[in-house]
């Protein structure tokens, strides 16, 4: 089973790709459940526009091992929704998840649209990566040393007016929050899409 996050900019920020890839539960059912996979990164240059985005999107769900094993989360905030649009029209080989990402304190949901704090998704990935037995990042990655600047650069603050504030000082979170999106979704059939994981290898 295979989850793509697509965080999703243009002018000042990047859209980004991560491909997490976990191995169906059912093939473990006699230990831990195994680790996840990060098998893919990519940051789309900057004002890539977003048919461009959709275009490459649909190329990697091509790839013949994700064929049909796929699910997308898309960062539906400001223009995401459009972009969801672009994609369903493009009948992508995946199950499709928006997730408006705020600044509140618990995840929501509406169908398949999704509102998650964004220190939710953070701290998610955060706890993955200090588990180590969790998610594993292949060096090799053309995009692991960025992404790992990306995430040494997270900060969060404390509560400004109710709300949790959260970034990265002096660098982009593109990468950072792609993966986050792929590993929240992987991660929820355990605790918010019922008991039976989707079909996967």
């Amino acid at each position: 089973m295979f989850f793509v996050g697509l965080d999703l900019g243009q002018k000042r920020d990047f859209s980004a790709l991560a491909v997490v890839e976990r191995v169906d539960a059912r093939l473990a059912w006699m230990g831990p459940a195994p680790p996840l996979g990060v098998r893919y990164l990519e940051r789309m240059e900057l004002g890539t526009p977003y048919p461009d985005v959709v275009d490459r999107v649909c190329e990697i769900l091509q790839d013949p091992k994700m064929l049909g094993q796929s699910h997308l989360v898309v960062d539906a905030t400001g223009v995401g929704a459009p972009v969801m649009d672009l994609l369903r029209r493009a009948r992508v080989r995946a199950n499709i998840t928006g997730v408006t990402i705020t600044g509140g304190d618990r995840a929501h949901s509406s169908g398949d649209q999704w509102h998650v704090p964004k220190r939710e998704l953070l701290t998610g990935l955060e706890s993955l990566l200090e588990c180590g037995e969790e998610l594993r990042i292949a060096g090799k990655l053309r995009e692991a040393a960025r992404l790992v600047k990306e995430f040494e650069s997270m900060q969060v603050e404390a509560r400004v007016n109710g709300r949790w504030k959260m970034g990265c000082e002096g660098e982009h979170d593109d990468l950072v929050l792609a993966l986050s999106l792929a590993c929240w979704r992987a991660k929820r059939p355990m605790n918010g899409f019922g008991t039976q994981r989707l079909p996967g290898i």
